[in-house]
């Protein structure tokens, strides 16, 4: 096929602006809003995690109007599981009314892991894992997003640690503090370079505090706002 000099400029100025914005993606930064709820961007895109979910559900950690103000336009929402403490259906419906973007979760996981063919060096699969309350079994997910060669595991809320057992090299995981003991009680080793431990109730962070105070790289998430960076750049 013979291209034509606008053509040939039209894919030099995509494929430069692609590199570009490459080039400039320096870290991942994953910012904490509570629950499990988190906030992660590259500079270019911008993913939420179990979030907006509904204010101080079921006892857990409540969030300011304003985070909901706050979300970037046009972004990804991924959840693991329906429940309120995880998902507000309100609040979505008024976020995309308001800011567009797309949803994603246990009702379209085809369409989830599809994502790595529109996203530049991103991959996310998923995982279908236990998650009961009072004996009754809900449709729940774990989540391995694998994004500018960092590897990123959300657990969720399951309670069962063989999944996350059978990952290897993991660069940052997110896990309940229950997932963290049942794993030590199962003699499972979870292979992560760092695992922030999130989903506590408000009691349980003092604590959890007190419990990891000094382990270098497992940490309680216990404040909204919390930032982790992932470094992009070789050393």
């Amino acid at each position: 096929m013979k291209l034509n000099y606008k053509t040939t400029l039209l894919i030099f100025t995509l494929t430069f602006i692609s590199t570009l914005a490459f080039a400039q993606a320096k870290e991942i930064k994953i910012e904490f809003l509570g629950n499990c709820g988190l906030y992660m961007t590259d500079g270019q895109t911008n993913i939420y995690t179990d979030f907006p979910y509904k204010s101080g559900a079921h006892g857990y950690m409540e969030f300011e109007e304003s985070e909901l103000d706050s979300i970037k336009e046009n972004s990804l929402f991924i959840f693991t599981h329906k429940h309120a403490d995880h998902y507000s259906k309100k609040n979505l419906k008024r976020v995309m009314k308001e800011k567009g973007g797309q949803a994603f979760g246990v009702s379209n996981i085809a369409e989830l892991e599809a994502l790595g063919e529109t996203i530049a060096d991103f991959e996310i699969k998923a995982f279908k894992t236990d998650h009961k309350v009072f004996g009754i079994s809900f449709k729940h997910y774990s989540y391995l997003i694998t994004w500018h060669g960092k590897t990123i595991y959300l657990s969720g809320d399951t309670t069962i640690p063989a999944t996350i057992g059978r990952v290897k090299n993991i660069d940052m995981a997110f896990i309940p503090y229950w997932l963290y003991a049942n794993a030590k009680d199962q003699g499972i080793t979870i292979d992560a370079k760092e695992t922030g431990i999130y989903h506590l109730y408000p009691a349980e962070i003092e604590p959890a505090e007190r419990l990891f105070k000094d382990k270098d790289n497992q940490f309680p998430l216990t404040e909204n706002g919390n930032i982790i960076r992932l470094n992009l750049q070789k050393d």
